[in-house]
Parts: structure tokens; sequence; C-alpha cells
């Protein structure tokens, strides 16, 4: 076990910091593409997917760029006296820039698999937008959500690259525990760098665990297997039971033809004649002039 822990406690406090930011961005982006349907959509969608194909050297070194005292902005903010470079919130933002991707894609194909009709059906009850987005697609997109929130804190507690760019490794205040693993590490402390492994993996093994857990204890169709076997009885039962009463058949099936003939154990049932259906009788005839019967 490491003596000092504080590359821990900046890591995770980095990651959470990221992970919170990069949901909120994702989510309202992510809405936002479900419903644009321009000729920049591909375009718009490509750069905001860049930084997970991007080295994060890259993404650091164009930080620098964005982020350093020669650029416009840099300077704009070296005269209101914000200093971003070699920082915590240097690190924090570069987390952010790298975890976004994971958490849009994923909740993007969340909101898109949830089905339209219910969402037709809100507008036409009079439901809001706002209320739509909260109460009907955010809760059924909720799995594919809570997914890119797992994984964009794992891609946040992960970085190394451009946080080191843009933070730099100072011990107490921007020295993550990736960067404290590549430092041991090159110093020769085999040990200490061990140890950083070992407890970054129980860490992300128990946030995935907790998260799974979650999901099955939201999902009752997959721990109590005995309701599926309930409903499952109860289709087939009642299904069997309405063709027996009703006559009902799947659709596209021939109906079969009935026997004629009466068995002993089901007589022919006698129905009784309507009034308007009997035969005249011969005080209400009489024969026309053509030989023909004619009904009064």
């Amino acid at each position: 076990m490491p003596d000092d822990l504080t590359p821990l406690w900046i890591s995770l406090k980095t990651a959470l910091v990221a992970t919170v930011l990069a949901a909120i961005l994702g989510i309202t982006i992510a809405r936002w593409m479900m419903s644009y349907r321009g000729r920049a959509r591909g375009w718009i969608d490509g750069l905001l997917t860049l930084p997970l194909v991007l080295p994060p050297t890259v993404i650091g070194f164009l930080l620098l760029l964005l982020l350093g005292k020669n650029s416009p902005l840099g300077q704009w903010l070296d005269q209101i006296g914000i200093s971003l470079i070699f920082t915590w919130t240097a690190t924090a933002i570069a987390a952010t820039i790298v975890a976004f991707p994971l958490m849009y894609k994923t909740v993007l194909s969340a909101f898109e698999q949830v089905d339209l009709n219910l969402i037709s059906s809100a507008r036409t009850l009079g439901a809001s937008e706002w209320r739509i987005f909260w109460q009907v697609l955010l809760p059924l997109a909720w799995p594919g959500v809570l997914a890119g929130t797992v994984l964009a804190f794992a891609r946040a507690l992960g970085e190394f690259g451009a946080t080191l760019m843009v933070g730099g490794s100072i011990p107490g205040v921007t020295q993550t525990v990736p960067i404290a693993i590549f430092f041991a590490a090159e110093a020769g402390r085999m040990g200490v760098a061990l140890a950083w492994v070992l407890l970054m993996i129980v860490i992300s093994l128990a946030v995935i665990a907790g998260i799974n857990q979650g999901n099955q204890q939201r999902s009752p169709q997959l721990t109590h297997p005995p309701r599926v076997m309930q409903r499952l009885f109860n289709g087939l039962y009642f299904g069997y039971f309405k063709v027996q009463q009703f006559g009902l058949r799947p659709m596209g099936q021939q109906p079969q033809p009935r026997s004629l003939t009466a068995s002993p154990s089901s007589p022919i049932p006698v129905l009784p004649i309507p009034p308007s259906s009997r035969s005249p009788s011969p005080q209400s005839t009489r024969a026309g002039p053509s030989g023909q019967i004619a009904y009064r």
C-alpha cells in the first residue's frame, strides 16, 4: 500500500467532476442530436466523437494551444487573473474531454432505441417537451445513461496523456494515480507502482460490480424467473381457453371445417323458426291471373 494516498483522492475527485460534466453535456447534446436531421449531422457527430479516436497526447497538445497564454482565450483569461495550465482545473477539463465521447455515444444510442410512438403519444396528450424528456425519454433510456456514466468515469479515472500535458505532475495538486504509476515505474519503484495498479483494479471492479447489481435490482424479470414462467403459463392456458370457448384463432390460420353429422354425445339442437320465415298458410294465398301464387 502506498504511503501517500493523495494521488488516489486527486484521481477520484477529477473522475467524479469529469463524469458529472460529461453526463450533463452528453445527455444534452445527445437529446439535440436525436432530433437534428440537418446536412451537417455527420460532421457534427464526427467532431463530437473525435476525442475518442485521437491519441491523448494530441488532445493535450490542442488544449495547450487553446488554453495557453499565447492563445486569444488564454490571454483573455490571463487578463482577468485566471491561469489554467498546470492546475487541477486543467486536469479536470482534460479528463472531461476524453470522457465525453463515451457518454455522448452511449446516451445517443439509448435515446434512439426508445419507441417514438410513446413520445408521439405524450405529445398528443399535451405534455411539454421538457416533461417528455424527464418522464418518458430519460426513464426509458436510463440503462444506457447509466452505462455511459460508468464508461465515462472509468475513462476519466484512467486518463494519463492529456492530463499530464496540461496539468503536469505536481504532487498533491495534479498528480493522479496513472501519473504516479508512470513516474514510480520510471524511478524503479516497482513495488509502489504495483500497489497503485492493484488498487486501481479493485476500485474499477467495485464500481462496475455495484452498477451491475443496481441494474439487476431494477430488472425484476431477470431476478424473478418464476414470474416469467407464470406469464408463459397464463398466456398458454388462457389463450387455449379463448380458442375453445370463443372460437378465436391466430391470424393467418384457416378455420377448420365442421362435420355435418352429429355425434351421439352432441345432438343437433332444434332452433325455433321465426315468424317471418314460416311457410304461408292456405288462407293467406290466392292464385293470380297467370296462375302464380300471390301473398296477401
